[in-house]
Order: structure tokens, then C-alpha cells, then sequence
């Protein structure tokens, strides 16, 4: 046990927050990765904001997209070694073109930083393309890694891939042949998530582009998992598919075949191949990746990622808690595994009821003050999936007053009832002293000495009363005030 924990760490210690930019406005998403792969499927990533314990679930992708905060770093582990934590990270600037980070430890930003235990900041583009122009040599061409981002950081480094592989060229700009037969790209070092589209060396190669490389979709919805590529015209292409990459390393890739209710292939645009899949799962969240076969021999793309697909169905949290007191506020979320697109409009429903359009259109919901109107059931939807609800969860809201407990309501009724009969029985003996008396109207005198108490059985049972009004005010002055129990 003590070896396979020191292993672990060791796989662990890597752990980092991939900071990658997004084309959905001005944002970026996180990733809980490790540059050792994981041996086996994680419990769950657990999320960390500014040190304070955040949320956990089981997908590594952090459940919204982010814009650029100074003040506020996060962090992640792996349920279980939660001592075992990534560097903080903090999303300092977001523009159009650029995005600037820090990291906690040095080694995140490039192998050059002398230093890996102190912070370092780093601008990164948003996206990057390769540029071609002649070269100085005749027969080659000169590709550079370029950007809209003036990119003038020292730390930067590029990487360079040779049929979706890794090469050893290094650098900003290289020199290949004019008739160089295979597809090239670039990507940043410590960035290989943003990485540039397939070009060829020369008028015809192979090459395989995917549309989007992250996709979170919803629970029960379909998705489009999309592929461009190109070849060699004498090549012809004999079959097109898609394979289902396991977690799990050592799992083998499942070969996916059409099936009318879940799986589709769509071939009808020229260089273009889509994957669509129906009624998604849990099940589904995977990675996909597309190859074809030729006359000769299969396309192997396995070892370049493909699409990573994130299943996520929505939930209801409640903050500070499900059960509050009247005047608090109250933050609902739409809660999902994976951000949904930045521009996804929401549906709040309180009791099966849709709330008015100008308060469910945000995936958090906030009452505030809250009111004991507000307490009920509460489930939220997708406006383009309104099939597709949350489980409902209920909102109970105390009375600021506080409960009446059974116990307390039982002593204050006797008590209620004994000052009654008291009030009722002094003035009853009032009004007597100003008429005459039973005795002295009847001619029954024996009977009504029967009947009446003696002195001394009132003495016993009742407590003396005069008929001094200042005196009936000091009895209720007496009494001990109710206080209702909380």
C-alpha cells in the first residue's frame, strides 16, 4: 500500500489547472489534468477556490466558463489525496486575442524559469495558425507559428506536429520542402490544447481537423461530433469511422457501428465526416476519435486527441442551504458537470410553474430578501432542451417569528385558560356584591350553604381575590410574560 501511495504522488505532484481558451465571448474553461496519465478513474476532482473547498464530481472539466479575476485562484486534487493539491491558478486578463495567467509554481509557466517555486504570469493567444511563405533556399517553404497576440513573452516555446504527431523542431518558424508529403502544426509549449490547424507542405497531404475539441452536452439531448480532413489525390478512401477512446489506458478503443437509435455516421459533405449520437448517457462521456482506410492500409490517428465528450445532466444547489429563514438571501444554480455555452438561456420552474421570463433567463436564480412565498419546489431546464429538466429540489423558508413547539403551545393554553377563569370569577364576585343575595331573595338559605364553597376550600383551591382594581393589577403583574419557543 505505502508503494502504491508514494506512486500516486508521484503521478499526482503533476497534477495541474489547464487554463484553455474558449470561442464562446471573452472566457476561458479549467481542466483538472495530469501530465502522467491517471492508472485508473478518479472518485471525483474536487475544486478549490481562493484555498475554500468549492464543489466535487466525477468530470475533471470545471463546471463554468470563467472570466478574468485578479484576486481569485483555483486549484484542484483527486478525491482521496486532497493533500496532493495542483498549483494555484489565477485568470488574470481576458481579451479578444489574449489571455494572461498565473501560476503558484514556476515549472507550469516553461522548463526556463529558474525558479519553480515562485509564481510566474504568462500571456497566452487565444488561437494560432501556421503562415506559409517562400523561403530563402529554392523548393522550401517557410511555415510560422503565428497569432493575432503579439507574443513577445521569452517563456514562450512551440512545438511542432508531423501527421498529428510530435517532431523535434522546435521553435517559432521552420523550413520544410515545398513537396513535404505530410500535414504539419504547431501548438505552445505547456498549451498543446490550443493548436493550430493541419497544414500541408505542399498542394496535397493528409491532415485531420475536429470543429471543436470539447463538447458538453446534456443528458438525454444529440451532439454533432465533427471531423475535416484532406489526402493525397491518387489515394482513395475504402472506409470512414469513429472510435469510443476509453479512460482507462489500457482499455482498448471500441469501434462505433450505426445504429438508427444512437449512433449515425453523416458522409454527405465532401472532406467532412460527422458523428452524430442520439439520446446520450452518462455512459457516453469519452473520447472520440475519426480514421479512415485506404487501398493499402488504415489512417492510424490514435495517437493525437481527438474530441473529448463531457455527459452532464443538471442539477438544483441551494446556497447557503435548502432550508433558510425568511429575509435571507438565497442563491439557486443550474448545476452542470461541464460549462454549457456562455449564451445557454435558463428556465426556472417553482411548483411545475415557469417563473416570469424576466427572472429564469441566468443559471442562477437569487432571492434576496427571501420570503415565505418563495418556499416550494424548484427545478430548472435548457431553454433549447425544455424536455430536459433537473430533478426538483425544495426550498423550505422559516418564519423569522419562529415555530411553536407542540409542548410550548400545550403550557401556554393552561396558562391562557387559568387567567380566564380567574378574571371570569373576580367579576362574577363584583357584580354579586351590588345585588342581593341568593339567600336573601330566596327562602332557601340551607340549600345555597350547600352548594357554596367554605372559606377555607377557597382558600385551597383558589388564590384570594379582593375586589381592589390596583390589586387585580399586581395579580397580573405576577404572571410570567409567554415567550413562543423557537
Amino acid at each position: 500500500m505505502t508503494s502504491l501511495y508514494k506512486l500516486l504522488s508521484i503521478i499526482l505532484s503533476e497534477l495541474q489547472v489547464k487554463v484553455i481558451p474558449v470561442t464562446e465571448g471573452q472566457t476561458v474553461t479549467l481542466m483538472c489534468s495530469s501530465s502522467c496519465p491517471l492508472t485508473e478513474k478518479p472518485a471525483a476532482y474536487i475544486w478549490y477556490k481562493n484555498r475554500e473547498f468549492l464543489y466535487e464530481d466525477w468530470s475533471p472539466w470545471y463546471q463554468e466558463l470563467l472570466s478574468s479575476e485578479e484576486a481569485v485562484t483555483y486549484s484542484c486534487a483527486v478525491k482521496g489525496y486532497e493533500d496532493l493539491r495542483a498549483p494555484e491558478v489565477s485568470v488574470d486578463s481576458i481579451t479578444e486575442t489574449c489571455f494572461s495567467v498565473t501560476y503558484a509554481k514556476g515549472r507550469m509557466c516553461s522548463s526556463q524559469q529558474t525558479s519553480v517555486d515562485e509564481s510566474c504570469s504568462i500571456t497566452y493567444p487565444r488561437e494560432i495558425h501556421i503562415q506559409r511563405t517562400p523561403a530563402e533556399h529554392r523548393g522550401f517553404i517557410r511555415l510560422t507559428c503565428n497569432s493575432s497576440c503579439f507574443l513577445t513573452d521569452p517563456l514562450i516555446s512551440f512545438v511542432w506536429y508531423e501527421n498529428r504527431k510530435p517532431t523535434l523542431k522546435e521553435g517559432k518558424q521552420i523550413q520544410v520542402p515545398s513537396s513535404h508529403p505530410d500535414s504539419l502544426s504547431c501548438a505552445i509549449k505547456g498549451l498543446e490544447d490550443v493548436r493550430s490547424a493541419d497544414v500541408c507542405g505542399g498542394d496535397s497531404c493528409w491532415s485531420l481537423n475536429y470543429v471543436h475539441s470539447r463538447i458538453c452536452a446534456l443528458q438525454g439531448s444529440s451532439v454533432n461530433i465533427s471531423s475535416k480532413y484532406s489526402h493525397p489525390d491518387y489515394v482513395q478512401i475504402q472506409s470512414k469511422c469513429w472510435y469510443k477512446v476509453k479512460r482507462n489506458a489500457e482499455e482498448e478503443a471500441e469501434q462505433l457501428t450505426e445504429d438508427a437509435d444512437h449512433v449515425e455516421y453523416d458522409d454527405s459533405m465532401k472532406n467532412q465526416h460527422i458523428l452524430r449520437l442520439k439520446k446520450l448517457k452518462r455512459d457516453d462521456s469519452a473520447e472520440y476519435r475519426f480514421t479512415f482506410t485506404t487501398e493499402n492500409e488504415e489512417v492510424n490517428q490514435s495517437d493525437f486527441p481527438g474530441v473529448t465528450l463531457i455527459v452532464t445532466e443538471l442539477r438544483v444547489k441551494m446556497s447557503p442551504s435548502a432550508v433558510v429563514t425568511e429575509g435571507q438571501r438565497v442563491t439557486l444554480t443550474c448545476s452542470t458537470s461541464c460549462p454549457l455555452t456562455d449564451n445557454t438561456n435558463y428556465i426556472w420552474y417553482l411548483n411545475s410553474r415557469p417563473l416570469t421570463p424576466r427572472e429564469n433567463q441566468n443559471k442562477h436564480l437569487i432571492l434576496d430578501p427571501v420570503s415565505r412565498e418563495d418556499a416550494g419546489s424548484y427545478s430548472c431546464a435548457v431553454k433549447t432542451n425544455k424536455d430536459i429538466s433537473s430533478a426538483p429540489k425544495t426550498l423550505t423558508v422559516q418564519s423569522i417569528t419562529g415555530t411553536w413547539t407542540p409542548a410550548a403551545a400545550g403550557v401556554s393554553a393552561a396558562l391562557l385558560g387559568l387567567i380566564l377563569l380567574t378574571v371570569c370569577w373576580w367579576r362574577r364576585k363584583k357584580s354579586n356584591s351590588h345585588k342581593p343575595s341568593r339567600h336573601e331573595t330566596l327562602d332557601d338559605s340551607h340549600l345555597y350553604d350547600e352548594i357554596s364553597p367554605q372559606p377555607a376550600e377557597q382558600d385551597h383551591h383558589y388564590p384570594r381575590l379582593n375586589s381592589s382594581e390596583d390589586e387585580m393589577d399586581h395579580l397580573y403583574s405576577t404572571i410570567p410574560p409567554f415567550e413562543p419557543t423557537v
